[in-house]
């Protein structure tokens, strides 16, 4: 998820750049890295300016007109153009310090039948998150503003696998 304005931080984060590569192409080469296939980046504030300045080979690119209301329809945004998916791995463009071994931990539980798989650190929930086709329409109806996946995963948590990322990366924003 990438299109957040980063008003904070004074541009949208998928244009910032580290160590030699923008957000939002090392969160792209992250999924792709830990076994996701196809790899979608959702794209709002400065879509134009993401678009000219990023190298995404084999990314689906997907706008979300919405991105001013929040995350969730960012997120929305994704679960619908992957719907056909057996399980969506959600990142966010501002984790640059995730390794591409959370990512296939994710994966691995996804394969191995877990509904949804949240990656933990130390204990704690964190990113990235695996969502199965089985819950991905719940979520998306349950996504609100900012939270994104977070209200339905608290509210489910019997259905929520978590995965220890400790060793992994960081999650850190």
């Amino acid at each position: 998820l990438a299109a957040g304005a980063g008003r904070r931080f004074g541009r949208p984060k998928a244009l910032v750049a580290y160590r030699g590569q923008l957000l939002v192409e090392r969160a792209c080469r992250l999924l792709a890295a830990g076994g996701c296939v196809p790899v979608a980046a959702v794209l709002g504030a400065g879509a134009a300016e993401v678009r000219a300045a990023a190298t995404l080979p084999g990314v689906t690119v997907l706008d979300n007109p919405d991105w001013p209301t929040g995350m969730a329809s960012s997120l929305r945004t994704g679960l619908v153009a992957l719907a056909e998916a057996r399980a969506v791995v959600v990142t966010l463009v501002d984790t640059p310090f995730l390794g591409a071994e959370a990512v296939r931990r994710l994966v691995e539980a996804g394969r191995a039948g877990a509904e949804a798989a949240v990656a933990t650190y130390a204990g704690a929930w964190g990113h990235p998150v695996l969502l199965s086709r089985a819950v991905a329409a719940e979520v998306a109806d349950t996504a609100r503003d900012d939270e994104g996946a977070r209200g339905w995963l608290r509210g489910n948590g019997g259905r929520v696998t978590t995965v220890p990322c400790d060793g992994t990366g960081d999650p850190r924003d």
